[in-house]
């Protein structure tokens, strides 16, 4: 496995002044895959036409391809998306939902999905329903049972989240999925943290739709998101977006919306490349090792608590910091913004009656940036 951490920084942009602990946000794509992407825009540029009616379509394909492989599924069975929350939109949107229907998502689920829900089931007069998490600590077994006490009769749908963003739990998905199959309900699951964190199977997981991320862990450029669904699930399936395919099948729906950049989707294997090169499975262990003795170095100097540990773990930790007044989300943004004012990328939620800082460890961190992380933060709430 190459060195890593410091020694490896200068692949990104990455500013020097400050403090990247948060690659779980946004992501950071490295120079090299964004050369690749400059040359996809180079050759869409040079002549439009040629690009988009020659090159393109074969191009994303086989970027389908790569994927499919990265994530065990066949390329067919893939659609590129700008985002997770763009795929689910789709699924959640291509829905016909009666009144009296529910959907059910997780309490810890991603507010831009639980926001989607809550629309189209209101507009339908449906309902959003919630199976509750249980955290900090959490138990496979306690997880499944409030999922199985959530599904009711009149639940059409379960939003799931692979990795919940706030918490950063690894959630036993295959586990939870099986539990909604045996009552008969399908299954979306939000993995926008999935790809490049943990090492995935989607088709094994047993799902009927599955949203991920390219641009947080794999390291791809933003935009470059997708949504892979099983050949039974396609059919009825439509982009966020209606054009030109319409009605003729799910690949030609999305992979044509309308002009745009999709240099993104093109780098993908530029991103898997280098995911690979710099450890591939290797590295999605070191990364989550790091992430657990972050959380526990900063734990320990806060004189507090982490949220999970062990199964429900990966590249990501929270953090419980003291409190010194009311857990509101309006303390939270203050503390983060200290952050920020002393060149720090961590976030700070209040979530479950606390506030949590929630750390990433990435390719290019290590451990003395999580040293310095607990001097900025103990300053931080001093103030």
């Amino acid at each position: 496995m190459p060195l890593l951490g410091a020694a490896i920084r200068g692949e990104w942009a990455l500013d020097s002044d400050w403090l990247t602990v948060n690659h779980g946000s946004y992501g950071a794509a490295p120079k090299p895959v964004l050369a690749a992407q400059q040359d996809w825009r180079r050759q869409m540029e040079v002549q439009p036409t040629r690009f988009f009616s020659r090159v393109f379509p074969g191009a994303l394909r086989a970027a389908a391809a790569a994927l499919g492989a990265f994530i065990g599924a066949k390329g067919e069975d893939i659609a590129f998306v700008t985002n997770a929350t763009e795929g689910c939109n789709a699924v959640l949107r291509s829905l016909a939902l009666r009144p009296g229907d529910e959907v059910l998502v997780l309490t810890h689920g991603y507010g831009a999905v639980r926001n989607t829900v809550q629309y189209v089931t209101e507009r339908a007069g449906a309902r959003m329903t919630e199976a509750g998490l249980p955290f900090p600590d959490p138990g496979e077994a306690c997880v499944l049972a409030a999922l199985e006490a959530a599904l009711t009769p009149r639940t059409r749908l379960a939003v799931l989240d692979h990795i919940t963003s706030a918490s950063a739990l690894v959630l036993p998905i295959a586990a939870m999925t099986a539990i909604c199959r045996a009552a008969g309900v399908p299954v979306l699951i939000d993995g926008a943290h999935g790809p490049g964190q943990i090492t995935l199977d989607v088709p094994a997981l047993g799902a009927d739709w599955y949203a991920g991320n390219c641009h947080k862990w794999l390291c791809a450029p933003k935009g470059c998101g997708f949504l892979w669904a099983a050949p039974k699930r396609q059919a009825d399936l439509h982009p966020v977006t209606l054009s030109h395919g319409l009605g003729s099948g799910f690949l030609a729906e999305f992979d044509w919306t309308g002009t745009r950049d999709p240099s993104a989707w093109l780098t993908v294997d530029s991103a898997v490349a280098f995911h690979d090169r710099l450890g591939g499975p290797d590295l999605r262990a070191r990364n989550a090792t790091l992430a657990a003795e972050a959380a526990a170095l900063l734990a320990w100097r806060l004189n507090t608590d982490v949220g999970a540990s062990g199964a429900f773990t990966g590249a990501m930790g929270v953090v419980r910091l003291p409190t010194f007044g009311p857990a509101t989300p309006e303390r939270a943004r203050a503390i983060r913004e200290r952050l920020l004012d002393a060149r720090t990328d961590a976030p700070v939620l209040a979530l479950e009656g606390g506030l949590w800082l929630r750390l990433s460890a990435a390719a290019y961190n290590e451990l003395a940036d999580y040293e310095r992380l607990a001097d900025i933060v103990a300053e931080a709430l001093h103030e």
